[in-house]
């Protein structure tokens, strides 16, 4: 699994021009999923997303979580983020899960999310091509990975 973290202002979500997700301050997350991905993965990561100390402490240092500053979460599934470019210049996405598996990874993904923060949490409509805007505060963006065996 891959993540894509961005410390945001406010991140929104369109599809067709509507509004379909909307979040405050708070971590906007790109989320893409490989085959071999489990729910011993989902869970490390939805754990590591809202405990991921990207906030400022009363001294300006990062040091303080989602969880902590009470921040939202938008996650947006993207299988783009297992593009691989190392031949060409048209990506490849053989490394990324078939559709109905990322499919329902992303749904397990989304409800470790909720668990993990212990509240609602904000989600892009999985397959649909998306509009994301996104003021990111920092800017702070941080990549995390987690294959199925590490």
């Amino acid at each position: 699994m891959r993540v894509v973290v961005q410390r945001v202002r406010y991140a929104r979500v369109r599809v067709n021009g509507a509004l379909v997700a909307e979040i405050g301050p708070g971590l906007l997350v790109f989320a893409g999923f490989a085959g071999s991905d489990s729910p011993e993965v989902l869970s490390w990561m939805a754990r590591k997303v809202v405990n991921l100390r990207v906030f400022p402490d009363e001294h300006g240092r990062m040091n303080r979580s989602l969880q902590e500053v009470g921040g939202e979460l938008l996650v947006v599934s993207q299988f783009t983020l297992y593009g691989d470019v190392q031949r060409g210049f048209r990506p490849s996405f053989t490394d990324a899960a078939p559709p109905e598996q990322a499919r329902t990874l992303y749904e397990q993904f989304l409800a470790e999310c909720r668990h993990a923060l212990g509240r609602a949490i904000a989600a892009g409509i999985f397959g649909a091509m998306m509009e994301v805007e996104l003021l990111n505060d920092g800017p702070v963006t941080i990549w995390i990975e987690r294959g199925a065996g590490g």
